[in-house]
């Protein structure tokens, strides 16, 4: 209940999803847990602090502030840290237990509850910095550049996704429209959510297509029993920027790079940038491997 209240308390109040959320709160479960199951052997506990976790990941399902997918993202980097809270708890019981501080037992527990609030308190303060990121996916191309050009600028529909995390709810392109050529015009990439909308800022007709990002729609649908619209769905995955870039290679063939620029706002960074990067990674080739069999065909 603890957890849910603070978790409430950085989503809804702070507007973080950070490492209040991903790191201390795991780390408070591992602890508190540990510290509350004072009989028992190690294994026990350990099992409890896992136990704690799970109650904690289900309720944010049952009470619909997140989905199944985000819950399974974060399961990796939230089980290492309830491990290490684990640890920490241990530790403390240990230290208690062999000396004459067991009078310091409820007030250590206490100290551990008033922290997360506190932690995600004084993270709401600290302005971090959104260091911008680029992804480049490349694919070669039986074709010559003219004919890959026209498939870029604009494509037909692509086929149902048959990858895991699309059909999970993870937006997926879907097809791109042009209304103009030349720098200006607008283009538009539409996802299942939604569409980019993309101003156009370098057209050097059949070598780069570079486009800003006026608009973008949810980066997802979170699937859940309930219709629910996390405060993550928007403004915290920015696209910046994009770009097509081609090459003509000396056997007739073209090579195609895509290049996607995006800021990401969930902590912590190391972490969340790994999912980030294979969900952008997987889009670009979606596309790209759209654009080879558009250009390769009769």
């Amino acid at each position: 209940m603890l957890c849910w209240i603070c978790t409430y308390l950085s989503v809804s109040v702070f507007k973080l999803y950070g490492y209040g959320l991903f790191v201390w709160i795991p780390l408070i479960i591992g602890t508190l847990t540990t510290l509350l199951y004072r009989s028992g052997r190690n294994s026990e506990k350990r099992n409890a602090a896992y136990l704690a976790l799970l109650c904690f990941c289900l309720g944010l399902l049952v009470f619909a502030w997140e989905g199944i997918i985000c819950l399974v993202m974060a399961i990796p980097i939230g089980l290492f840290f309830t491990w290490a809270g684990y640890r920490i708890g241990l530790l403390i019981s240990k230290s208690t237990a062999k000396s004459q501080l067991n009078n310091l037992h409820g007030i250590i527990i206490l100290i551990f509850i008033l922290s997360t609030p506190l932690f995600m308190s004084f993270e709401s303060l600290i302005k971090h910095s959104q260091p911008i990121r680029s992804i480049v996916t490349s694919i070669e191309i039986n074709a010559p550049i003219e004919k890959v050009w026209r498939n870029v600028i604009a494509f037909p529909e692509l086929k149902a996704p048959s990858e895991f995390i699309f059909r999970a709810g993870i937006a997926f392109p879907i097809n791109a429209t042009i209304s103009a050529k030349g720098a200006g015009a607008i283009r538009r990439c539409n996802f299942s959510t939604g569409s980019f909308v993309e101003p156009i800022t370098v057209w050097d007709e059949p070598n780069l297509l570079r486009f800003s990002v006026r608009e973008q729609p949810d980066v997802m649908r979170e699937l859940s029993p309930y219709n629910i619209h996390p405060n993550h769905l928007k403004g915290y995955w920015v696209s910046k920027q994009g770009q097509f870039k081609l090459r003509q290679l000396s056997d007739g063939r073209t090579l195609l790079e895509g290049t996607t620029w995006y800021v990401n706002k969930i902590a912590p960074d190391l972490y969340w940038h790994i999912w980030s990067d294979y969900i952008v990674h997987k889009i670009h080739m979606r596309v790209l491997t759209h654009i080879k069999k558009q250009s390769e065909s009769s």
